[in-house]
């Protein structure tokens, strides 16, 4: 056995505590939620096999095919519109503010759009439940209007998509900007002695040059999308009615509420089918495009 071959199967023994960990907290709970999906079950007692009930009665609910409607708008709220903002706001922070007020500033510009990305799912929801109140909120008083924001079936999902653009856009301004400074200035320099607008510049050599990093974004924005949990529970409950039901909140009704393991299982079940799917063709596209 040569040295580099031996050195090689030294390697991947640190690589298993990762993976021991990886079964333990991924593979062995999925696999066991797609089994108890096959079943009619309270949580207590024993389960009972059902086959494809539960499937069945998925594709037939209007509830469950209501709550993918809305992560489409989430998926707006949280992949698409914070990465075109964010695009922007980096390219702005990193080429024209860097530049004509200093790294100082444009890196504590860079801090505060990041800041909703550290506080807590659960401060930030109360703050926002405080802010949009309609009695005594402050959204209310700026605008001079009294409106119930979380709580008007017409505005509910709307609002939450506002709040999610405000949480989730510091996570793109700061990978973009990290992209930036792998992107060659004489690129810059050699537009600008073209006479290249600011706006070409942006269009012609920052997106073409950070794509790797879109894509990255795009990808781990539309799967959080997807499970998003903790604002719809903070905020809104899923409601009013079901205005602003997801498929992750859908499944937390039936595991904890209704104590219908079975199909809470069988909607989780399908939801991680979908991010699996979705990640599978991000890839493939990403593949494609490099």
């Amino acid at each position: 056995m040569s040295v580099r071959t031996g050195s090689r199967r030294g390697y991947w023994l640190y690589l298993v505590p990762s993976l021991l960990l990886f079964l333990a907290v991924i593979v062995v709970p999925f696999v066991m939620n797609v089994g108890a999906s096959f079943t009619r079950w309270s949580g207590v007692g024993t389960p009972r096999w059902i086959g494809l009930d539960n499937y069945t009665r998925l594709l037939a609910d209007e509830r469950f095919w209501e709550s993918f409607q809305h992560n489409v708008g989430l998926i707006v709220a949280m992949a698409i519109v914070p990465t075109a903002i964010g695009l922007v706001l980096a390219a702005a922070l990193f080429d024209y503010i860097g530049r004509r007020f200093g790294a100082r500033t444009a890196s504590a510009l860079r801090a505060m759009y990041y800041l909703p990305q550290v506080l807590p799912v659960a401060v930030a929801g109360v703050v926002w439940g405080w802010m949009l109140h309609p009695s005594y909120g402050a959204v209310n008083q700026i605008l001079g209007l009294d409106l119930d924001w979380l709580g008007d079936p017409d505005l509910a999902l709307a609002t939450v998509m506002g709040v999610m653009v405000w949480f989730q856009l510091g996570y793109p301004v700061v990978i973009f900007m990290a992209g930036l400074q792998r992107v060659d200035p004489s690129y810059y320099e050699a537009a600008e002695i073209d006479g290249a607008s600011w706006w070409r510049k942006f269009w012609h050599i920052t997106i073409p040059q950070i794509r790797p990093e879109i894509f990255v974004v795009l990808l781990t924005c539309t799967i959080a999308a997807l499970k998003v949990f903790g604002p719809i529970f903070v905020l809104t409950r899923g409601g009013p009615g079901n205005a602003t039901m997801v498929p992750s909140y859908f499944s937390y009704l039936n595991f904890f509420q209704k104590s219908n393991v079975g199909y809470g299982s069988a909607i989780a079940t399908v939801l991680a089918l979908i991010i699996i799917v979705v990640t599978f063709l991000f890839l493939r596209v990403q593949e494609r495009e490099s």
